[in-house]
């Protein structure tokens, strides 16, 4: 018995309902339908335990290769299924199974929820591309709206910013004192009481080398620049990418030169964000080369699938820019968010995670 939750449903959910759509559609940062920008899709590609499969698009039949024989499905079958999927995803909670949609699923030899990937691709969809008349292969990472936000950049002890804390007026009870805050807010309201006995916050480095190395890949200064947003999130009530950026493109800590008005932090972030969406993970030594190469694919509430697309750039950019947020994770499990002594000094540390709005 297959047993998944929303987001793990949502990528079977996917797969259906593409096969009867038969097209793929661009969707804008508002995430709107762009009805005249589409992919009419030639085949999916699908890795299982038992192989590879494919779910070619002819006409008004799916056919389905890689098993004993293949097998022809009207297109209109999967609607239906995608249909009926959709409804049971929606009425259920936490982690559930579906008998009916998992015997269509192995009629036509799809034995898991999530296909065999080693990358961030969730699909590999053949599409036809109208620009150069030719079919082009790409992969793309499913994101649901039905479940749960989803996470861009997971947190881990990775993702934490090590901050050496200047000026500290405290005594070695303060600091007892206000490492045991514990209240909702609680790494706000120690850094607040940090700041009340004079500690300010020096961004010094990563934790671990390799996330800082990526950072650096992209862009020399993308650390420091990182490291001031996350401040700025854990003293304020900012929490959304865009009034971050926006907030720190104005005080301008790092002294670009402003005065041709260029968007200095605008255009890292969107850079970061998009090779975080499409490869790029902190624990892994980055080559700039894409996992996901075709993009994202949104899930929406409704079921609607829209595709954020790399030969879209800018509307890809505009929607990780406007559509996510940072949050706090698990300080006790990631191990942060309290002053600690180290030689003479005094250090805090802070851990980015990134999900989706």
């Amino acid at each position: 018995m297959i047993t998944g939750n929303k987001g793990e449903w949502s990528e079977i959910y996917t797969l259906f309902k593409l096969l009867g759509d038969k097209n793929l559609y661009a969707g804008n940062v508002d995430l709107k339908r762009v009805e005249n920008l589409f992919y009419p899709i030639l085949k999916i590609l699908r890795n299982e335990t038992k192989g590879s499969f494919e779910y070619e698009i002819e006409g008004d039949i799916v056919l389905v290769s890689g098993g004993e024989e293949k097998l022809r499905i009207p297109v209109k079958t999967f609607s239906e299924q995608a249909a009926n999927l959709l409804s049971t995803i929606k009425g259920s909670k936490g982690a559930f199974n579906i008998p009916e949609t998992e015997a269509f699923m192995k009629s036509v030899n799809c034995e898991t929820l999530k296909a065999s990937s080693t990358s961030k691709s969730d699909i590999r969809i053949v599409i036809h591309d109208k620009r150069i008349n030719q079919a082009a292969e790409l992969g793309f990472s499913i994101k649901s709206q039905l479940g749960g936000d989803s996470t861009l950049l997971n947190a881990g002890k990775t993702t934490n910013f090590i901050y050496q804390i200047i000026g500290f007026k405290g005594t070695a009870i303060d600091i007892k004192r206000i490492n045991e805050i514990d209240t909702r807010s609680k790494i706000k309201d120690r850094l607040e009481e940090v700041k009340k006995q004079g500690g300010t916050l020096k961004f010094l480095s990563l934790q671990q080398d390799i996330f800082k190395n990526n950072l650096v890949l992209i862009d020399s200064l993308l650390p420091n620049i990182l490291s001031e947003i996350l401040k700025q999130f854990f003293t304020s009530n900012l929490s959304t990418i865009l009034a971050l950026t926006e907030d720190i493109s104005i005080k301008n800590p790092l002294g670009y030169d402003t005065q041709f008005s260029h968007s200095f932090y605008e255009y890292k972030i969107k850079r970061f964000l998009t090779d975080v969406a499409l490869g790029m993970m902190p624990s892994k030594v980055w080559s700039g080369l894409y996992d996901a190469t075709g993009g994202y694919l949104i899930v929406k509430e409704d079921g609607e699938i829209l595709c954020y697309h790399i030969y879209n750039r800018n509307q890809f950019e505009d929607y990780l820019f406007h559509n996510t947020k940072l949050e706090t994770a698990s300080s006790t499990r990631h191990e942060f968010g309290k002053i600690y002594l180290k030689g003479d000094n005094l250090y805090f540390k802070l851990n980015l995670q990134i999900r989706f709005i």
